[in-house]
């Protein structure tokens, strides 16, 4: 017989360790499997605590409880980004035949929808079943978008599924591309470099990267080189391959074209990460075409962890589920664009399990 998982468990409660009166709350889900907590900043997944093979539980997300640091150098651990994840080139979209400078971020791109974007805004929460949904108002103009725009974000947890869900409307033609960028080591948050992790991906080929890591040319096959993670091997066997693309940004930071998955339909597997000493897996499934794999290597060592350590290269991986980068300028890609009368959906599920 089938015990049913028991109903998840919601609470409230004030966050803001720092003393900056930011007014923070942080939201705690719990169910007989896992627990996660999210917090107002950046509609952002705080920490995920889940039992390895033998039962015993530990945090697997990179995190900081300094909220000074979560505005500075940890600005992206797992907030909702937006409203633009990933790189637009030339900081600049057109639609319409108007074109819209956008803020940039440096290096002739913007990235992550400019320098003030959704991960430095407090959110407004409220309980749903299972879960809490987050909403923000982003104005004409914001970052230099065109187009008011409302978003949700809803975290739900059933069992060991965290299911994150995206929302989106606006007042006029804009592009919206959101994602979640945790940081995950399933080792346990600092227990060592996510090296050793066994990565699966369900993908045939990735959008090469020029030197500002924009997408250019076709699609280009992994078959046999540093990028093909159709079967399960460690990270570092693939980084230790070697590749010219792997140079632009000493590791991992690019995006995996994800295999073909029913329009409308429901998530489908991304991706699968496993740690062999702890025997935790995540598996990641999502209706967004593409997954940007960052194996953090550029983080400096100036994010310190609960565990009191340094976050340096390779301490954690992201797995953003998304629209390919700067798909404003790339015809070819699917399109990100919406407007007025339409809504915005998108949805990935963080499965965590144990192998065996």
């Amino acid at each position: 017989m089938t015990v049913p998982d028991r109903p998840t468990e919601v609470h409230r409660a004030p966050y803001d360790s720092s003393g900056a009166g930011m007014g923070l709350d942080r939201w705690t889900l719990r169910s007989d499997r896992i627990e996660a907590t999210v917090i107002t900043l950046g509609a952002a997944l705080h920490t995920l605590t889940a039992p390895d093979c033998a039962g015993t539980p530990a945090q697997v997300l990179l995190t900081t409880e300094d909220v000074g640091a979560l505005l500075g150098p940890a600005k992206h651990y797992g907030v909702t980004v937006g409203r633009y994840a990933n790189r637009i080139a030339d900081s600049r979209v057109t639609l319409d035949g108007e074109d819209h400078p956008l803020l940039p971020t440096g290096h002739g791109v913007t990235l992550h929808g400019g320098p003030d974007s959704f991960s430095h805004r407090v959110w407004q929460a409220e309980e749903i079943p299972d879960g809490v949904r987050m909403h923000l108002h982003s104005p004409d103009g914001d970052q230099g978008f065109p187009g008011a725009l409302d978003v949700w974000t809803d975290f739900t947890l059933n069992g060991a599924d965290l299911t994150i869900s995206y929302r989106a409307v606006t007042t006029g033609p804009t592009v919206v591309n959101l994602t979640n960028h945790a940081y995950f080591n399933l080792a346990g948050e600092g227990r060592g470099d996510v090296l050793g992790h066994l990565l699966t991906i369900d993908a045939d080929a990735i959008t090469p990267v020029d030197e500002r890591q924009i997408p250019y040319g076709p699609f280009e096959p992994v078959a046999g080189t540093a990028f093909d993670f159709t079967s399960a091997r460690p990270i570092r066997e693939g980084l230790a391959q070697g590749h010219p693309q792997l140079k632009l940004s000493h590791g991992y930071d690019h995006n995996w074209v994800l295999r073909e998955r029913p329009a409308d339909g429901p998530p489908v597997r991304a991706a699968l990460l496993a740690d062999p000493g702890s025997g935790r897996t995540l598996e990641v499934l999502t209706t967004e075409p593409g997954l940007q794999v960052y194996t953090a290597n550029g983080f400096d060592r100036s994010v310190v962890g609960p565990s009191g350590t340094r976050y340096g290269p390779f301490a954690g991986v992201a797995l953003e589920t998304q629209h390919h980068p700067d798909s404003p300028h790339q015809p070819s890609y699917p399109s990100t664009e919406l407007r007025p009368g339409q809504e915005f959906r998108s949805s990935t599920v963080l499965r965590l399990g144990t192998a065996g």
